[in-house]
């Protein structure tokens, strides 16, 4: 629109300029052509706002539908974890409880208990996280039992560290927040089901002993029932067949208390024990046998060897396998020793008690077989000895070692702590 209504007041030089019509037409053509360039950059202005406004638009619905996409996303993601087989425990760097998922709220038997801090944690559950998290530093996995409302849970737990950077751009330095995520699995089917196997494997352990104990007690009862027949007949060369018997039947009863202590759940009552009094007693149990092998057999002890404690007649069986399988593995003329001394290592006093023979040694490669149970060198015994010997000796706390060499003789070494 061109004014009309008002007077623009310039100023003049002179009287002339103010009646001059053609100063006053330049003057509302320069007026006009303003006039004009101000309406078109308006009309380019409005036209850059529309377009602007449609780009806004634009963008916002794209942000609303990436809002949208990632709050689908994270519902799909919370559904995922809530629906995971395993539990899911997550850390911040202060080792506040992040989230928990119903899974693992189900394994550590929490319920709806609010769980902020790893302390509250391991009170509630009674498992000590923050040790545990040390341990899994080194580990891949550790394996615990706790205990829920639904008795006895196994649990296999694994702990993953994740670094997080977040650089900060007044200072240009970086900060790193570890986070650490938790993952438990309930293991305690696949243990029931080690539990089972080791059962059925004990069983046919056990079923194969059987058939090899009948053959190991038909000899020794036939060695007996000979031997008493002749002591009914010659009266005069009694002793000789009565040590012959003895040893028979010694030989008899060892086998069966192998049988026993192998397959028996009981653990020996353990008390105030002389163990050298122990070892002679074992020592002269086992004699006869010796005498009818014709090897010699010694024993020697310290004068200040200290009590320990155990069970005599769980140390009397380790004296006799041992020994017994010494006689086995030496010929005729040949010797074994058995001896007991005290010893200190790293400030704990032990009685060591050590059984060396003469005989044929072990083979490198079967060293790591001894104490399995039935393992036999000759395939000629049940191969139970030396396995009761190692459970005989983990019950009492101690440990059985073996040095050999081939054709010069073995060493077994039986550790106790002593009182």
């Amino acid at each position: 629109m061109l004014p009309s209504s008002h007077v623009v007041p310039m100023k003049a030089r002179s009287a002339d300029c103010l009646h001059s019509p053609q100063l006053l037409a330049d003057a509302f053509s320069e007026f006009i052509s303003a006039s004009s360039q101000l309406e078109a950059s308006y009309r380019d202005l409005q036209t850059e706002v529309v377009r602007l406004g449609s780009e806004l638009s634009e963008r916002n619905a794209a942000l609303s539908r990436s809002l949208a996409d990632n709050d689908r996303m994270r519902a799909a993601l919370q559904q995922m974890l809530d629906s995971m087989p395993c539990g899911v425990l997550v850390l911040n760097n202060a080792d506040r409880v992040v989230m928990i998922n119903p899974e693992g709220r189900r394994l550590l038997d929490l319920g709806d208990t609010e769980v902020n801090t790893m302390r509250e944690l391991s009170r509630w559950t009674q498992v000590d996280f923050q040790s545990l998290g040390a341990e899994l530093l080194d580990q891949i996995e550790s394996e615990l039992c706790v205990s829920s409302t639904a008795g006895k849970r196994w649990l296999a737990i694994s702990n993953r560290k994740l670094d997080s950077a977040q650089v900060s751009q007044d200072s240009r330095s970086q900060s790193v927040q570890l986070q650490s995520i938790w993952i438990l699995r309930d293991i305690t089917a696949n243990k029931q089901a080690e539990q089972e196997r080791e059962a059925a494997r004990r069983a046919t352990v056990l079923a194969e002993i059987s058939t090899i104990l009948a053959h190991e007690i038909r000899n020794p009862l036939a060695s007996m029932e000979l031997f008493a027949g002749l002591i009914a007949d010659d009266g005069g060369e009694s002793a000789q067949w009565v040590s012959h018997l003895r040893a028979g039947i010694r030989t008899l009863s060892g086998t069966v208390n192998n049988v026993l202590s192998l397959n028996g759940e009981s653990i020996p009552k353990l008390l105030p024990v002389n163990l050298v009094a122990c070892v002679r007693s074992g020592v002269e149990f086992v004699r006869p046998i010796a005498e009818q092998a014709g090897v010699l057999l010694s024993f020697s002890s310290a004068n200040n060897t200290p009590s320990i404690e155990g069970n005599e007649d769980a140390i009397r069986q380790i004296i006799l396998n041992l020994v017994s399988n010494a006689i086995r593995h030496t010929a005729a003329g040949g010797t074994i020793d058995v001896s007991t001394r005290s010893i200190a290592r790293g400030g704990t006093n032990y009685v060591l008690v050590e059984i060396a023979d003469t005989g044929c040694g072990i083979s490198p490669s079967m060293i790591g077989q001894l104490f399995e149970a039935g393992f036999s060198a000759t395939g000629e015994t049940p191969g139970l000895g030396l396995a009761v010997c190692q459970r005989l000796m983990a019950q009492h706390g101690g440990e059985i070692r073996v040095r050999s060499q081939v054709n010069e003789g073995s060493c077994f070494e039986l550790e106790f702590p002593s009182l």
